[in-house]
């Protein structure tokens, strides 16, 4: 417990933020890594794009950078060499293996009030603590975050086809890194009732009538997750890479990026604390994932019309109508 504890309390003060704010902190600087890195084309073109989306010239198959006559051939060249850092596009399955095992430790922890889930809440602030998450909503939203990463991890699996694509090695890191902490942000906002009331298998049983919140926003996550599915079958249906024609890709390049971004968004809505309309450590959780998916879904629509005629995509919106 001693260790645990204080490696916690040093991660936190070499931050000088409690955990609540050094969890929201990780997802923004994220995203906003993954925004400045997409700006300069020398980056993004050997950095973000992964799979058939890569442009096999960005990236160098030596195991060295070139020789460079001047400073800025010798940066690119560098540059060249970080981007052979790559792992095999099958990593992808880690994410969720990851995911799953991060709500089963997590579940165990609140159950158990273990050491490291007494670690992290006691090093969240008072204010933070004062608005907290109900025990129900701890249920519901750890219950469904499970349910997402179950799915995903068996789709990992059902609909995979050998590929010899890969993604550069940060990209594999930063995946893991934002599902073992969205495993944490689940119920950080929780940890001042979870700190003052036992967390049983009795609350499991979700005796309590709905409110309108669980009222409208499970059967939302519960569509949303069900279009992305729809989306990875068809997807994985297709026989070679060709323009999807599927009802949800009319006009849409990425739906099932949209929906993760609805699945998201629902469960900051169902875990905001008393008093607030949404939970902000799964808001900026959301954020990061938005400013992800939103960049790839643009790169694929470069891609799409790259192969299928610019006209084919123009005016396709990249993962919700209307919206985005």
């Amino acid at each position: 417990m001693s260790l645990i504890s204080q490696w916690v309390d040093n991660t936190l003060e070499a931050t000088g933020m409690d955990a609540v704010d050094a969890l929201r902190a990780f997802f923004l600087l994220a995203a906003a890594t993954t925004i400045s890195v997409s700006i300069p084309t020398s980056l993004r073109s050997r950095f973000l794009a992964y799979g058939p989306r890569a442009n096999p010239a960005s990236i160098s198959t030596g195991s060295a950078p070139p020789r460079a006559q001047n400073p800025s051939a010798e940066s690119k060249g560098f540059l060249d060499y970080l981007a052979t850092w790559q792992v095999p596009h099958s990593y992808f399955t880690h994410f969720y293996v990851a995911s799953v095992l991060s709500s089963v430790f997590w579940v165990a922890q609140l159950l158990s009030r273990g050491v490291v889930f007494q670690a992290i809440a006691s090093r969240v602030s008072e204010d933070h603590q004062r608005h907290s998450m109900s025990l129900t909503q701890l249920v519901i939203c750890c219950v469904l975050l499970a349910i997402q990463g179950s799915r995903r991890l068996w789709e990992c699996f059902v609909f995979s086809k050998p590929s010899s694509a890969q993604m550069w090695f940060m990209h594999w890191l930063l995946g893991l890194g934002f599902y073992l902490a969205a495993g944490v942000a689940i119920w950080i906002e929780g940890s001042g009732t979870l700190l003052t009331k036992n967390l049983t298998l009795a609350h499991l049983q979700m005796t309590n009538a709905p409110n309108l919140r669980t009222f409208f926003l499970i059967p939302l996550f519960l569509v949303a997750s069900g279009l992305q599915h729809d989306s990875h079958h068809y997807l994985y249906s297709l026989k070679k890479y060709t323009l999807p024609e599927h009802p949800m890709f009319r006009g849409v390049v990425c739906p099932h990026y949209g929906a993760e971004c609805i699945i998201y968004l629902s469960l900051a809505l169902l875990a905001a604390p008393r008093g607030e309309w949404v939970n902000k450590t799964m808001l900026s959780c959301l954020a990061f994932v938005a400013v992800n998916l939103g960049l790839t879904a643009r790169n694929t629509k470069t891609w799409y019309a790259q192969k299928f005629g610019k006209d084919s995509v123009q005016d396709w919106w990249l993962m919700i109508p209307h919206v985005y």
